[in-house]
């Protein structure tokens, strides 16, 4: 039981938000006040703790996710902060996977951003709770309230305020605590160390009561012993109110609002405060799941002395180690010298040894037990989402999906010897991040490096130059289409050859028919076993797909298309696998050619900030690039444009955007989906690629 004892004095917790919002620094904040570090790191003068890569510390932004732990009143924080920018989406999605908790940070002036939804939605996915964090109260149009009803309207969340700021914008004061009923202003002179406690003003007595009564009131929603004394109109005590909110917030009822200035050190410790009264231990929540060998549901509890189970969620290559490999225990313990399982891989590794880390510092560890997150170094299978579970065991936790590449570049080595080196590091650099990808032009021969955005490519670049040395010509970023089909088609395809003594034989006949945009690849079978036995399937399903992997207009990938196999015969000795996986390929390249392929381009989700007065221009700069006007909103003084534009006229868009609007225009953009091409631009785009 002691175990389980100190399982509940745990929390995993990621902080996630979108770029500028001040994740970075409300972390380096929450360090300098638990004693993990005794300086205030900033993310502007390129000190920040967790912003510890070259790339990261010259940009001012945080592109690969930090893992750290600290401890606050008796309480073990992991924590990991993950980056805001879109390109970088993946690192969010697999830290998410692994946390229980989060704490999602607003920028009070900004409120709900575009990649404030894209994270929150992510969290939605994998059921976390989490706590609201309004930041940047001292800045110029901070304004709280707004940024509640936006986390209400945009995110469909129930935000409960559990503060309220006193003052705002340079007037910025300090927070009033709802459920301690007592102001609270924080000492500039010891850099925000020392509160100081004092009667709420009485020109926010008023406002106070107010709040107060709503938060009872929602919180009398979620527990019976509340409603009781809020109907009778008797006092709640402020532990009764930790333990319905904790509730509420572990059952994803109710999300927590605090605000503060993380730059000003403001509001710290209180969010700290929360992290360990709201959000869930291990144990608090549900058991993991996982399929077992005859894919039935296995769960298991967060309990050091069950049997292992553990998640690869993240590689990373170090100058210093062999390869790290962050792992989530869920249950049991891993240890120096423990020989474990990889049923995704089907292998044995051995560890030879654990880290716990500080952004890029390490400590060794003898064991990582339940509830916990560290570090393996030198696993020889392993990558990002499989299992590790005891020898002998079997159990696959869900893994992840990781988003499609939607712009690629080309690049070659400098010279012969860089050849080698650089697609070494290529696969070092993919094995890293799922959603890079590298392939090889099957007509041009070049090798194609692809990413999510141009950042993201900038990034790798910069790393693959500087920190691993490759010499390397890179190309310009090119767009990755897809291919689709425009109209039904029935293709048959015999191969029947006589190799040697043995023939091979394998005969198909498929429909083909397009599917809605994002369906992606559908294979049926309509075929009775007496004409084309089970043991075929298998190599008739890899033959389509794999040649679905070059279309026929240009090469690209062909994707939202349903094959059914409707057809086709076989021969008791000379059919195999190979004949027929042959003969899919035949048919389905027939069907697609035949079928009146398209050409898809990634359309972007695009939303621009401007100053009323530039409202105008920015929208037609946004005609000019094929792009579709979807709301323009007011907010404040701003107007929110939002339009869907395609990425191939988005390259150098912040030259143009700026230019259009003098430079006080922003925008950020995120993938939405793959759409057509219009007919005289794909033959253009046809044309160019082919070198007609």
């Amino acid at each position: 039981m002691a175990a389980l004892k100190e399982l509940t004095d745990v929390r995993n917790i990621g902080i996630m938000a979108h770029i500028d919002a001040g994740k970075t620094t409300t972390t380096e904040r929450i360090l300098f006040y638990t004693g993990r570090s005794y300086k205030l790191g900033e993310v502007h003068d390129g000190t920040a703790v967790m912003d510890w890569m070259e790339q990261e510390q010259e940009r001012g932004i945080t592109i690969t996710s930090a893992a750290t732990t600290c401890y606050w009143k008796g309480k073990k924080i992991n924590i990991i902060d993950t980056p805001g920018h879109v390109d970088f989406t993946i690192e969010v999605e697999r830290s998410l996977r692994v946390l229980d908790g989060a704490i999602a940070v607003f920028c009070a002036v900004g409120g709900v951003e575009p990649q404030s939804e894209t994270v929150w939605r992510q969290a939605d996915k994998y059921h976390i709770p989490r706590i609201a964090f309004v930041n940047k109260m001292d800045r110029n149009g901070a304004n709280f309230e707004r940024c509640i009803s936006m986390i209400a309207k945009r995110l469909g969340a129930n935000p409960l305020p559990i503060q309220l700021p006193v003052g705002k914008e340079a007037e910025f004061e300090g927070i009033i605590d709802l459920i301690e009923e007592k102001m609270l202003v924080f000492d500039e002179q010891s850099l925000g160390q020392e509160i100081l406690e004092r009667e709420i003003p009485g020109s926010y007595k008023e406002k106070f009561t107010a709040a107060r009564m709503m938060l009872l009131e929602k919180l009398a929603d979620f527990d019976e012993g509340i409603m009781e004394k809020y109907l009778d109109d008797t006092s709640v005590s402020a532990p009764e109110i930790y333990s319905a909110l904790r509730k509420a917030t572990i059952s994803l009822k109710i999300v927590p609002v605090l605000c503060g200035s993380a730059f000003k050190n403001k509001g710290v410790q209180p969010l700290l405060d929360s992290v360990v009264n709201f959000l869930p231990s291990p144990i608090d929540v549900k058991d993991i799941e996982g399929q077992g060998p005859k894919g039935e549901i296995i769960s298991r509890r967060s309990d050091p002395s069950e049997k292992l189970a553990g998640l690869v969620f993240k590689l990373m290559s170090d100058t210093f180690v062999e390869n790290l490999a962050f792992v989530r225990i869920y249950s049991g313990r891993i240890s120096v010298g423990d020989k474990v399982y990889n049923p995704v891989k089907q292998k044995q590794e051995k560890i030879s040894k654990l880290m716990k880390l500080h952004a890029n510092k390490r400590e060794e560890v003898s064991e990582i037990t339940a509830g916990d997150i560290g570090a393996i170094v030198g696993l020889k299978f392993s990558t990002t989402g499989d299992t590790l579970c005891e020898k002998g065991d079997h159990i696959v936790l869900e893994s992840m999906d990781f988003p499609e590449p939607v712009i690629g570049v080309a690049i070659e080595p400098r010279s012969k010897a860089d050849e080698k080196k650089l697609a070494e590091t290529l696969a070092k650099i993919a094995l890293e991040d799922p959603s890079f990808t590298v392939s090889v032009d099957a007509d041009s021969g070049q090798t194609i490096i692809s990413g999510m955005g141009e950042l993201h490519l900038e990034i790798i670049i910069d790393r693959l130059l500087n920190d691993f040395k490759v010499s390397a010509n890179v190309g310009k970023p090119q767009v990755a289409y897809k291919e689709t089909i425009e109209a039904s088609y029935r293709a048959e395809a015999k191969f029947d050859q006589m190799t040697g003594a043995k023939g091979q034989y394998g005969h198909v006949v498929i429909d083909v028919m397009p599917l809605e945009r994002g369906a992606g690849i559908v294979f049926e079978n309509a075929v009775d076993k007496e004409l084309i036995p089970e043991q075929f399937l298998g190599s008739i399903k890899k033959g389509i797909v794999d040649t679905l992997d070059s279309g026929p207009l240009i090469g690209y990938p062909v994707t939202d298309i349903k094959i059914t196999l409707v057809g086709g015969s076989y021969h008791e000795d000379e059919s195999s696998e190979l004949a027929f996986g042959v003969a899919a390929a035949m048919a389905i390249r027939r069907a697609t050619a035949e079928a009146g392929a398209k050409l898809l381009e990634p359309i972007m989700d695009l939303e621009i900030s401007t100053p009323e007065e530039y409202i105008g221009d920015a929208i037609a700069d946004i005609n000019t690039k094929r792009g579709k006007i979807v709301g323009v909103t007011a907010e404040g003084n701003l107007q929110i444009v939002r339009a869907h534009v395609p990425l191939a006229e988005l390259f150098g868009y912040s030259t143009s955007l700026r230019s259009a609007t003098q430079g006080r225009a922003n925008f950020t953009m995120q993938f939405l989906q793959y759409d057509v091409v219009p007919a005289a631009r794909a033959e253009v785009i046809v044309k160019k690629i082919r070198g007609i």
